[in-house]
């Protein structure tokens, strides 16, 4: 039998790993990478619900990294436009600035993962990896 999420949790680690390496200098936790990176995909912002469901990560988690990102200037939360109970994350000019690393980071390494693959296999993985998010739904 395979394991693919074995293999999958162990290939999390690693990459969040190097990436913390590399980006040392911006003294950043994985999980603040990943919700910075999560929110630069959604340039008009994000609800903490939205966000959650991107970075994979439960609302009561994602609140704390959300304190830590906006208490270093990196992202604002405010009010919907249309729904004032609903509160929408914003990243800051120096948020989207540190988001652009992140993300040129994650680039340069799934570019250097993928590169002695046959063509087509990165699709293929993203479809595994869809399955697997949508079966633990």
């Amino acid at each position: 039998m395979v394991f693919l999420l074995l293999d999958l949790q162990r290939a999390t680690h690693a990459t969040l790993q190097r990436l913390t390496t590399d980006l040392a200098d911006l003294r950043l936790a994985p999980s603040e990478l990943n919700a910075l990176a999560n929110l630069a995909r959604h340039p008009g912002g994000a609800t903490v619900s939205e966000l959650g469901a991107a970075a994979g990560t439960r609302p009561t988690t994602l609140t704390g990294i959300l304190d830590r990102l906006e208490q270093r200037g990196l992202l604002a939360r405010g009010p919907h436009e249309h729904d004032r109970r609903t509160v929408v994350v914003r990243l800051t000019p120096d948020g989207s600035a540190t988001a652009d690393r992140v993300l040129a980071a994650l680039a340069d390494l799934e570019r250097r993962a993928l590169a002695s693959l046959p063509p087509g296999a990165a699709d293929d993985v993203a479809a595994v990896l869809q399955a697997l998010t949508e079966a633990a739904r």
